[in-house]
């Protein structure tokens, strides 16, 4: 079974554990990993044959152009990871809609094709942001990979539906998940704007949704459950999972921020050392694709 592997290009010093000790505007001032990082996993790709989403910052975008060329060029697909990487609940409407808007224009005059993907940074659409989705339709994205159907405190919507699935708006700032999503977008005329939703995967075990696919949690589980858990939603639920990963995650040797708080610093960089051996592991045994081929590749929304 084809699965999606995603990739959230930002830096180490981007992330949200650190944006109390790092300011935006200080981020010129720090030595950039993400390319070499970056085509570290380019390289482990290619020896798979693996395509894969690269959901790319516009900051990180001006500033490599060559590198986000090279990923269109070694035939990924490119999506949208906002611009300054702040959370969707710490914008307002009108910030939000800015940045959305400004990494579009910087990833698709780059590229010179369209960005049809968005995620924002920290997955952190939430029931108080449900405008985003009006703001990400108006500026022409056809999905969205933002929802974490779990409970966390910088994001997570616990009771979200596990898999894809179409969005659709009642009023302004107001939408409900489709329970039965059977085609993607492809709305009638006058019929209620919608967007295609594609949450980040949990295992569901006696009720209660499990991160399995990727991030801190792919470094926190020992690979044997992981492993097992992909499996599990494969074999048993006949579904595919949406697995992720960011370039600082294989860099053990990156500089060490101080000032996050022990809970964040913990976080970051638990088992760094052991991620490239377990992504290794992870494209020997499970099969990938994008998240434009898996869901787009046939159907007439696609750019």
């Amino acid at each position: 079974m084809l699965n999606a592997l995603t990739i959230d290009v930002e830096d180490y010093f981007q992330v949200s554990a650190f944006e109390r000790c790092v300011k935006r505007n200080e981020w010129a001032a720090y030595p950039l990993r993400v390319e070499d990082n970056t085509r570290r996993i380019l390289d482990m790709l290619d020896e798979f044959g693996v395509t894969a989403t690269f959901f790319v910052l516009g900051w990180i975008a001006e500033r490599t152009p060559r590198l986000i060329k090279e990923i269109q060029a070694r035939r990924h697909e490119i999506a949208c990871h906002g611009y300054g990487h702040q959370r969707v609940t710490q914008q307002t409407r009108q910030e939000f809609r800015d940045d959305i808007r400004k990494s579009k224009a910087v990833l698709e005059d780059l590229l010179g094709t369209a960005v049809i993907g968005y995620r924002a940074p920290s997955y952190s659409i939430a029931r108080n942001s449900f405008w985003a989705f009006d703001e990400l339709v108006e500026a022409g994205y056809l999905y969205d990979s933002s929802v974490f159907p779990i409970s966390h405190d910088f994001y997570g919507i616990p009771d979200w539906p596990r898999y894809a699935c179409n969005v659709l708006r009642k009023t302004d700032g107001d939408w409900d998940p489709e329970t039965e999503s059977p085609e993607i977008g492809g709305a009638e005329i006058g019929a209620a704007p919608r967007i295609f939703e594609i949450p980040i995967t949990t295992l569901n075990i006696c009720g209660k949704n499990i991160p399995i696919a990727g991030g801190g949690y792919f470094r926190f589980f020992p690979y044997v459950f992981t492993k097992w858990g992909l499996q599990r939603i494969n074999s048993n639920e006949n579904k595919s999972f949406v697995f992720y990963l960011h370039p600082w995650e294989l860099d053990p040797e990156q500089p060490r921020m101080r000032g996050a708080g022990v809970k964040s610093t913990f976080r970051h960089y638990l088992n760094l050392h052991k991620t490239a051996q377990r992504f290794h592991h992870l494209l020997t045994d499970f099969r990938f694709t994008s998240l434009k081929q898996m869901y787009f590749a046939d159907c007439s929304m696609r750019s």
